[in-house]
């Protein structure tokens, strides 16, 4: 059955109440998190700290629901500056302790606090000395009592029907992860710059290339002088298939660029007429060492398909030039 013949024998009633519902959810966890703003205090300072001093890795643990919220947590530390890595509890108790290290720090995710799996790894953070922040609902919990740092979730129902399945208490570990994380980011000082060195693949690594990578060279760069003749001009966009010819000066030096729209807007006397006469002057123009996504957002709002790529502000000598077919081959335009 497909799902449009299975959505006809709904009947609109249903749909509505359908609806409702998952609005109701959310309404449940945003005011889970709502409440969870509110309950930040000069703990979450204090866990901030010890995420920002540890010499060696924050090791990060929990299970079940909590297992993935951790691994999440871990894996968005080490993207942003703050090397981390997840330990299975269960496995921890059978070798994998030996992961934990002086120096490290241990933050754990438990809703209840009392999953007795995670035991063995309190334990042996104590043997070892290590700071313990606990994330969790309960503050006479197992996780709570051995945490130097207690981090409490508020009590909230879960938005299950039958308040069973993590749900806003899952939301609720996701968000203070992302708050800890995101604060610890801020006070490293990571830079644009230093999120682009951690993540070189995938989407995000080619919004963060520079332009230099992706730019046409300056042998393969369609030049003209100021004097020369439109005839020659249309030649020499025609032959390089970018639509944009750059006027260069004798210092070469950009002086304006020339486009389709330029032509179309100067027809009247068009051959006639030098570079100089059309083009647009003071053009728009990008650093070679500029992201991607920079250099996308200027060709959007200036509303052009290609600019010229000068590396020095001062002499405004082209080096480069990157046209929107550059950003559609890497999927971003």
């Amino acid at each position: 059955m497909g799902v449009a013949e299975f959505s006809r024998q709904i009947s609109r009633n249903d749909q509505t109440d359908i609806v409702a519902y998952g609005r109701e959810v959310i309404e449940t966890e945003a005011e889970a998190l709502s409440s969870l703003v509110d309950a930040l205090d000069e703990n979450f300072a204090r866990a901030v700290t010890i995420l920002l001093n540890v010499t060696g890795r924050v090791v990060t643990t929990g299970i079940g629901k909590s297992g993935y919220i951790a691994r999440k947590f871990s894996a968005t530390l080490a993207s942003t500056g703050t090397p981390s890595l997840y330990v299975h509890p269960v496995e921890a108790a059978h070798g994998d302790l030996g992961m934990l290290m002086a120096g490290d720090a241990l933050l754990a995710f438990s809703n209840s606090g009392s999953t007795a799996e995670l035991q063995p790894i309190l334990d042996y953070a104590a043997k070892l000395g290590l700071p313990v922040i606990g994330i969790a609902s309960k503050s006479d919990s197992l996780l709570m009592r051995q945490a130097e740092v207690q981090l409490l979730l508020p009590h909230v129902d879960e938005a299950c029907p039958a308040n069973l399945a993590p749900t806003t208490s899952t939301a609720m570990m996701m968000a203070l992860g992302d708050a800890l994380a995101m604060t610890t980011m801020r006070a490293r000082g990571v830079s644009i710059a230093g999120f682009a060195a951690l993540h070189p693949g995938g989407t995000i690594g080619k919004r963060l290339m520079r332009v230099a990578a992706i730019m046409h060279r300056e042998d393969k760069l369609p030049f003209v002088s100021p004097d020369t003749s439109m005839r020659d001009v249309i030649v020499t966009i025609t032959s390089m298939s970018f639509g944009i010819a750059g006027v260069v000066n004798e210092n070469g030096a950009l002086v304006g660029v020339i486009t389709d729209g330029d032509i179309r807007r100067h027809l009247d006397g068009l051959l006639e007429a030098t570079a100089a006469d059309v083009m647009t002057k003071d053009p728009v123009w990008v650093s070679p060492g500029a992201f991607v996504e920079d250099a996308l957002t200027q060709l959007n709002k200036h509303k052009i398909t290609a600019m010229f790529a000068i590396e020095d502000a001062e002499t405004r000598r082209p080096v480069g030039l990157v046209h929107v077919h550059d950003f559609l081959r890497l999927g971003l335009a």
